[in-house]
């Protein structure tokens, strides 16, 4: 479990996340959504450590994050950001592999079960054929495959995302969110599409002007009431086969007057 208790984190004068208090549990996704600049990504570098001097506490199974040493702290979150990797000179295989050096001591080196993590984690990606290839040769979608199985490859128990169906195409994005959501971790994943939310997010917390505009089940949270205010959007909500489906039109256009003119 991942605790955040009323942390805030400025970028000089302006606050971009102000007592901001959230929880991610065992065996479940949660999913940060809100409007462009509404603290996301912020947020989601609070929970794992990447910027610290805010206010406020953030802690893993009870113990602060803070105070972790950094194995112990990469034994327990594994990281997938848009920005990661840069022009290595690695290959994807030597990449993936990295994933398991939590799990070795300081002059250990890899063995036969670490390569065949790693081998498998690749495969769970759908990307065992890029395994030769150098990392910096590979596209956005492809790369971000690559990214995913090495955070795979760590075996953490906690398992934070940036957009991680950024650059992939609608089938890849499928793929990978059900392949988080089944791994049964405790899983934090920032998302921009609200329609992949309600399909593989248990909990969702709604991020506005600084803040947790709501919090709670994706059922409760994907309400248009909850959330005209902040994306300042219409949106009509159906139901079907038990899955939420999200509709957006402009708020001077009623979904009823939209749905007539395409008939």
């Amino acid at each position: 479990m991942i605790q955040a208790t009323r942390v805030s984190w400025h970028y000089g004068a302006n606050p971009v996340i102000d007592g901001v208090s959230v929880t991610a549990r065992p065996g479940r996704v949660l999913g940060l959504i809100g409007p462009n600049g509404s603290g996301k990504t912020t947020l989601l570098r609070l929970l794992y450590g990447a910027l610290r001097g805010g206010t406020g506490r953030v802690a893993v199974d009870g113990d602060d994050l803070g105070a972790l040493p950094p194995r112990e702290a990469a034994r327990r979150l594994a990281v997938v950001v848009q920005e990661a990797g840069g022009e290595t000179a690695l290959t994807v295989a030597e990449l993936v592999l990295l994933g398991r050096n939590p799990h070795l001591t300081t002059f250990q080196r890899t063995g036969r079960t670490d390569h065949e993590i790693a081998a498998q984690c690749l495969t769970r990606v759908g990307a065992t054929h890029l395994g030769s290839r150098a990392f910096a040769s590979l596209s956005g979608g492809e790369r971000q495959r690559v990214l995913i199985a090495r955070a795979l490859a760590q075996q953490a128990t906690h398992l934070l995302l940036d957009e991680p169906t950024n650059h992939l195409d609608i089938r890849y994005q499928h793929e990978i969110l059900r392949l988080v959501r089944d791994l049964g971790t405790c899983a934090v994943v920032v998302l921009h599409d609200l329609n992949l939310a309600a399909r593989y997010c248990d909990d969702l917390v709604l991020l506005g002007h600084g803040g947790v505009a709501a919090a709670g089940t994706t059922e409760q949270v994907l309400d248009p009431a909850v959330l005209e205010p902040v994306y300042g959007i219409g949106i009509q909500r159906l139901d079907l086969d038990g899955t939420i489906h999200l509709l957006f039109h402009p708020t001077d256009q009623p979904a009823v007057e939209r749905t007539a003119s395409r008939v």
